[in-house]
């Protein structure tokens, strides 16, 4: 729950990410779940509730993360912090990662399987347009 400069086992997990030819590599945590990836918060889209995990797993608190959470709440979306594994992965209607540089970024493909039917799911779509919109009428504010 420490943001440190120790980001070997990030830049590790992004080394095996390229060499495996995909763009970003989901981390776990000890026990099996999913934590974030190498440099973005993970969500996941289930029956209409977007779900993170929280940080007493080991995920890192970020603004974009806490931003969107708040943008999804304004929207009608209930949001929750819970431990998820690689299977509900495989099964949620719709997955995104956030990040101050990514902003909101589609996940339409995991291991080769493809989340929803394959393309951005319309609540991903949903956030990034008011993801957008909040950043460019805010400035350079911090969303709280």
């Amino acid at each position: 729950m420490i943001k440190s400069l120790n980001y070997l086992n990030n830049i590790l997990a992004k080394l095996e990410a390229n060499n495996a030819e995909v763009l970003e590599a989901i981390m776990l945590n000890r026990e099996g779940y999913v934590a974030e990836c190498t440099g973005d918060n993970i969500f996941i889209i289930k029956n209409g509730e977007l779900i993170t995990p929280p940080t007493y797993i080991g995920a890192l608190e970020g603004i974009t993360r806490d931003a969107v959470m708040k943008l999804a709440g304004e929207l009608g979306y209930k949001t929750s912090e819970k431990p998820f594994t690689m299977v509900d992965m495989y099964v949620a209607d719709e997955c995104f990662l956030t990040g101050t540089a990514a902003e909101v970024i589609p996940v339409i493909n995991i291991d080769t399987r493809n989340i929803g039917n394959g393309k951005p799911g319309p609540i991903t779509k949903k956030l990034i347009e008011a993801y957008r919109a909040m950043t460019r009428t805010q400035g350079t504010e911090v969303y709280k």
